[in-house]
């Protein structure tokens, strides 16, 4: 149970939120939505108390106990199962069974558990405080962003968890159809203030866009009765026997007000570059095999796959298992073992990966960085770009080296659209975006006129997006010609019984 009552916070010359009111009631899971900048942080940051409104209440339950998925790494037991554990509550330290349960729901397995936290990945360590936050039993969980370090498996795991959760719970997600599963109501921080519905994103968008086009038809109506009660004050108002009429007029309108016109928000339009290609066939891949250390066991093993024009072939599976690693291998950013890649002499190709932003040009601002990807590229158009990717106005004049990681690698993702291509790699570009930037590079990549090969975890997206998969599943590498349900009722994941 948390209330915010006739908040009022301000960033500079920027109203975040003016009167705002916002609850939680018991046993309610809330999806929290709205565009990048408009308050989805500052709004988790006032409820956890780490930012202070301007002016109004957050009302919280004394004794209630909220957890938060922490994103700092700092790890003081020996083994993953002692650490984890440290999250039980106090008189329940020794049910590690409820740890194992949900590690294991995780992707960690039995060895994986009595093994340091420090050989663990920076995802697989986020997913170990995601464990913490889990086998505390808080009063209330809330989550931003959680399933960005997580595979297809741990999210339909979490999903199930959170679906069961009895508790309260305020999400954050760019997934919409993950948060759509998962939450009883949602919520938008929209033009300053918050609307929250019972039910799913389509339904408070739905109601979001009709109220405001009754609000612009009542505006415009009124606007009308206006301009003709103006007219007739015009006209009158020096004629002493229409004095009192007209007089009686002027006192209606300034006690009617004017509505105003909304502002305009911009939809966000995004478009890959692409390059003109006449052959069929742009790449051809023959028992392609590969490890790091270039002995057995090998990572990826006599893998083969054709590349035709316009192919939409999406990388999935469980975590650690090579899909990151067949996208560099594909890219050329790395060599195999053995094997050939056959590419079109012609093939011009972007690639979008987790370490790119560790090329870019420090003292370059972010439209600099973008322009420099295309000689071509004016700067209405970096600037088009640099907004849909959340770098509006002044924000697209900071310099790299001052930007956060996710911040870059946005950057590096502006780069790839800005790029003439005929094939470009991306492995989990929505990461770091809402979910309107979501929406709108999934129609980029849709209507991009070359081939696109994807890692992601987003189920939505690979229904929107896949026409050929290539699965890691059960220890194995395969190709499925088709989309990722046909691949469900046809073969479905080994890994996991769902």
């Amino acid at each position: 149970m948390i209330s915010c009552v006739g908040v009022n916070k301000a960033f500079g010359g920027q109203v975040l939120f003016d009167d705002l009111n916002f609850s939680v009631n018991r046993g309610e899971r809330v999806g929290l939505v709205g565009r990048n900048g408009h308050g989805k942080t500052t709004l988790f940051q006032m409820i956890l108390g780490k930012v202070e409104p301007d002016s109004g209440l957050i009302q919280i339950p004394k004794n209630y106990k909220i957890g938060h998925l922490e994103q700092h790494l700092h790890f003081t037991k020996p083994t993953v199962l002692e650490e984890c554990s440290l999250g039980l509550p106090a008189g329940e330290e020794y049910e590690t069974w409820r740890v194992e349960k949900v590690l294991s729901g995780l992707g960690f397995s039995e060895e994986d558990m009595e093994r340091p936290p420090a050989e663990f990945s920076g995802g697989y360590q986020i997913r170990m405080n995601l464990a913490k936050l889990l086998v505390s039993e808080p009063d209330m969980l809330m989550l931003d962003e959680p399933n960005n370090y997580l595979d297809i498996v741990a999210i339909r795991w979490l999903e199930a968890f959170l679906r069961e959760w009895e508790g309260e719970c305020i999400l954050v997600t760019h997934d919409r159809s993950f948060m759509d599963r998962v939450v009883t109501h949602t919520a938008a921080i929209h033009r300053t203030k918050a609307r929250k519905i019972e039910g799913d994103t389509d339904k408070l968008y739905s109601m979001i866009n009709q109220e405001e086009e009754i609000y612009e038809k009542t505006r415009l109506n009124e606007e009308k009765k206006r301009k003709q009660e103006e007219i007739f004050i015009a006209r009158f108002k020096a004629k002493a026997s229409f004095a009192s009429r007209t007089q009686s007029r002027v006192k209606k309108l300034e006690k009617q007000g004017e509505m105003k016109a909304l502002d305009k928000i911009e939809d966000l339009d995004l478009y890959f570059n692409s390059a003109p290609f006449a052959a069929q066939r742009m790449m051809t891949v023959n028992d392609l095999t590969f490890s790091y250390n270039k002995k057995e066991p090998f990572l990826i093993e006599n893998f083969s796959l054709d590349v035709g024009k316009r192919d939409r072939i999406c990388i999935i599976g469980k975590n650690g298992k090579g899909k990151s690693t067949l996208l560099k291998l594909l890219a050329g950013q790395l060599d195999p073992v053995s094997g050939t890649i056959s590419k079109h002499p012609s093939l011009q190709q972007g690639y979008f990966g987790q370490t790119n932003k560790f090329d870019l040009n420090d003292t370059r601002t972010v439209l600099e960085e973008i322009r420099s990807a295309d000689r071509e590229c004016y700067e209405q158009k970096a600037r088009a770009i640099a907004g849909g990717l959340m770098f509006s106005g002044d924000s697209a004049l900071k310099k790299i080296k001052i930007l956060s990681g996710g911040e870059k690698s946005r950057v590096v993702l502006a780069k790839i659209l800005v790029t003439p291509s005929h094939l470009i790699y991306l492995d989990e570009p929505t990461n770091h975006l809402d979910m309107q930037s979501c929406d709108s590079l999934i129609e980029a990549i849709d209507d991009f006129d070359g081939s696109v090969i994807m890692v992601t975890h987003n189920e939505m997206h690979l229904r929107a997006v896949a026409t050929k998969l290539v699965i890691f599943d059960n220890n194995r590498i395969r190709v499925y010609e088709g989309s990722y349900d046909d691949f469900l009722e046809d073969v479905g994941w080994a890994d996991e019984d769902y």
